[in-house]
């Protein structure tokens, strides 16, 4: 594979940064359920996802004209003040297209209205856009008041049915543990997100090597994922960074990535002090005065998890000591959750009097780990719109190798798969672009590209 580089900077354009179409952007007034369209004083579209952020957000920009509707803008005359439907189409330059509207059961809500530019013939606005469920989290009747049993991901799907009363469509990884609780009237997406770090995943990783889960939102629906699955993804595209003005795009990759910037997370200091590589677990039974010490480091449980690059990043042997039970950074406390809250009728609960419900030893500074280790290495990328891609999709990327002589050769460090952690699509009368951040827990580049 060649890479041709040229002295050129900032991003170079191709066909898929043409401006793309926006095909429906309509509000329904709250008073009266007048609807308006806005597509002909659209100014500019950026719509965001992150596996961070429990909605999807949608910032729209349009020109409010003195005759949008009954010879007044849509400002007045509908008027615009929040918690509007709001149906919603583009599309970009390969017609993949993103929907949102009541047929789709998925309509946005104007959470915020921002009037930009105001003169005596027109205003330029922003509506800020988000889920339904964005708004309803806020609702009492969201809030989880309940006692909750049985399989984690299954209290994941009841909350997001019955308490946020979504009919989006459900992408939710299966737990391989149970776990009983009290909601304590917590939020629907605080609780969630709560249940994230108990999850253990049912089939990628060695038990008692890997757990941690996300939550988040996509044009298609929620998404409750471990990091390991999230990682053994097979990449849904392959781009490659090159300078060259032209517009050809090596064979074995989907594009060109027109802009990148490359930035390494590793705080060593910061990362060891949250735990990312060596964590110490000490678990106390108060009922019969069972004390454990549970050390462990990632390097003894990196065989039993999914890495997006070669291997974990190798650290000073100076920091390593002799003793195995003193490399930890991180130490957390836990009461064994003995006998609360079993599931079944009064016969069974005696049974399982003695059942742990949440095993920490499993579970809980696995998760502190991956959690820490998922920021590791990230690159920000800028390609030309592709409304394909969304937040916790698997991509692979090629950069050049930096080298004394002129070698048609990749950077196997920081080149391979990547998980797409938010991206933006932008779109204005005159491009198209989307831009990503993406992060991975390791370093090397895995021999996956069909170009290797």
């Amino acid at each position: 594979m060649a890479f041709k580089q040229s002295k050129a900077s900032g991003i170079v354009a191709s066909s898929a940064t043409e401006p793309s179409s926006v095909l429906k952007a309509e509000i329904k007034s709250n008073k009266g359920g007048e609807t308006v369209s806005l597509v002909n004083g659209f100014v500019q579209l950026m719509y965001h996802e992150s596996i961070l952020q429990d909605s999807i957000k949608v910032d729209y920009i349009f020109t409010d004209t003195g005759n949008t509707i009954k010879e007044k803008s849509a400002m007045e005359g509908l008027p615009i003040v929040g918690t509007e439907d709001f149906t919603l189409a583009f599309e970009d330059n390969q017609e993949v297209k993103l929907q949102f509207s009541e047929e789709d059961k998925n309509t946005l809500i104007v959470n915020k209205v921002t009037p930009m530019e105001v003169d005596t013939a027109k205003q330029v606005v922003t509506l800020h856009l988000v889920s339904e469920e964005f708004i309803r989290n806020e609702e009492g009747s969201s809030h989880v008041n309940v006692v909750m049993k049985g399989l984690l991901s299954d209290h994941v799907e009841e909350i997001l049915k019955d308490k946020l009363k979504t009919e989006k469509e459900l992408d939710i990884e299966p737990t391989s543990n149970d776990y009983n609780f009290v909601g304590n009237n917590r939020k629907a997406y605080y609780t969630i997100n709560w249940l994230c770090r108990f999850a253990v995943p049912e089939k990628e990783g060695k038990p008692g090597d890997t757990a941690g889960f996300f939550f988040w939102e996509t044009s298609e629906g929620y998404k409750f994922k471990s990091i390991d699955s999230l990682f053994a993804q097979e990449p849904k595209k392959r781009y490659v960074f090159n300078s060259s003005p032209d517009s050809m795009t090596p064979p074995g990759y989907d594009g060109k990535i027109l802009q990148q910037v490359s930035d390494n997370r590793i705080d060593y200091q910061n990362k060891i002090r949250m735990g990312a590589y060596g964590t110490k677990l000490v678990v106390f039974n108060p009922f019969d005065c069972f004390y454990e010490v549970v050390p462990q480091t990632a390097e003894e449980t990196e065989e039993g998890i999914v890495t997006g690059g070669e291997e974990l990043p190798v650290f000073n042997e100076k920091f390593k000591n002799p003793s195995a039970e003193e490399n930890f950074t991180r130490t957390t406390f836990m009461l064994v959750d003995t006998g609360t809250l079993p599931s079944g009728d009064t016969e069974e609960q005696i049974k399982e009097n003695e059942k742990e419900n949440f095993p920490a030893e499993r579970a809980l500074n696995q998760g502190i780990r991956r959690f820490n280790q998922f920021f590791s290495m990230q690159q920000t990328v800028t390609i030309g719109g592709d409304f394909s891609l969304h937040a916790g999709d698997a991509i692979y990327i090629d950069t050049p190798s930096i080298q004394a002589e002129t070698k048609d050769d990749v950077n196997k460090e920081t080149g391979g798969k990547y998980i797409i952690a938010d991206l933006c699509h932008y779109v204005s009368s005159k491009e198209t672009y989307t831009k990503m951040n993406l992060v991975r827990d390791s370093f090397g580049r895995k021999a996956e590209s069909a170009s290797v």
